[in-house]
């Protein structure tokens, strides 16, 4: 009997124990779980006090505090996000991606920090990342008129007029008021070589803004593709009369006048397109060409080297052009008359 007490007195001893250890890991968890939430508390503090310093333009010390913050709370994503606002507004594009990347990667859901990095990207020439962010934020505001512009703009960037096209229309569908989906439109179509199309939409991005030069020399561009030059002609004489100044309506003329045989206007408009921007490689391969006619032609005055100076300036600005190079290839050299053959030099057989 006096050692079924003991051992009854034992058990009872190791459960107390137990219960005792238990007590003290359920408040270890409680401890580490307050700590934490004493964290993220001092952290949105931080973060409070550096959108103060950041409306108050202090980008540096704003950024002191963000960065004590997810020092503090590293899975925090508005920390990440304000870091990113910081080091966008000092130019700091990469810093600004790495912190918006990762606020993306701890709140998927933020359409604020994804429109963001998608915009980032296109501004450092990462178009197939900043594609792929502008999917996500259409997948997250399917509605947003701007995301669907912009994934447009990115998918003409890396040659896709097909997706672009598809980017465009749904942006329109969103807000038809909007002038610049429909210039967009325009420039997809007109890659695809659907001109009619492609005119469709100019002439709706001037119904809802007439005085746009650069949208009627595109509108011209699409009348030269379809070889109809007169009309284009207007067009371009309208775009010249509402801004003088632009370079890309005279370079225009000058294509539309020499593919309407008008090579002394075309030379005159090309002429005007360089003195206002002289760093257009098309009109000064424009020039070139119209130089090597009039050498073809053997009018007075007309020289080769001319031609060639216009040609190798126009390839300096712009290395991608074929047509040019071939041109180069095949008149650089004048050439050689046939070797005369005087009579009777061929042989009689005598």
């Amino acid at each position: 009997m006096v050692l079924a007490q003991s051992m009854l007195s034992k058990q009872v001893t190791n459960v107390r124990v137990r219960l005792a250890a238990l007590v003290v890991l359920v408040g270890a968890a409680g401890l580490v779980g307050g700590c934490a939430e004493i964290k993220v508390a001092q952290s949105e503090q931080m973060i409070q006090k550096g959108d103060a310093l950041l409306e108050q333009n202090e980008l540096q010390s704003a950024l002191a505090e963000f960065d004590a913050a997810v020092h503090l709370s590293p899975q925090l994503a508005v920390a990440h996000s304000r870091k990113g606002v910081v080091y966008r507004r000092m130019g700091d594009y990469e810093q600004a991606i790495d912190s918006f990347a990762e606020a993306v990667r701890l709140e998927p859901n933020s359409f604020f920090d994804t429109i963001n990095l998608a915009q980032l990207y296109y501004y450092t020439h990462r178009m197939f990342d900043a594609i792929e962010a502008y999917l996500h934020a259409c997948d997250l505001k399917p509605d947003d008129f701007d995301a669907n512009l912009n994934l447009g703009v990115c998918y003409q960037q890396v040659d896709d007029p097909v997706q672009a096209v598809e980017r465009f229309q749904k942006a329109i569908s969103i807000d038809p008021d909007r002038m610049h989906a429909y210039v967009n439109l325009g420039v997809a179509y007109d890659r695809l070589g659907k001109y009619y199309e492609a005119i469709d939409a100019y002439k709706k991005a001037l119904e809802r803004d007439s005085h746009q030069p650069q949208v009627m020399v595109n509108l011209a561009q699409t009348y030269i593709n379809q070889e109809r030059y007169k009309i284009a002609k207007k067009a371009l004489e309208q775009a010249i009369v509402m801004d003088p100044s632009l370079a890309a309506s005279h370079e225009a003329m000058g294509l539309c006048l020499s593919r309407m045989r008008d090579s002394d206007g075309a030379y005159e408009a090309y002429q005007k397109a360089l003195a206002i921007n002289p760093k257009l490689p098309a009109a000064l391969a424009g020039l070139g060409c119209l130089e090597m006619v009039r050498v073809i032609d053997n009018k007075p005055n007309a020289r080769r080297e001319i031609a060639m100076e216009y040609w190798h300036r126009s390839l300096e600005l712009d290395s991608n052009q074929p047509m040019v190079r071939r041109f180069i290839e095949k008149y650089k050299q004048t050439p050689k008359p046939p070797d005369a053959v005087l009579l009777g030099d061929a042989g009689s057989g005598d």
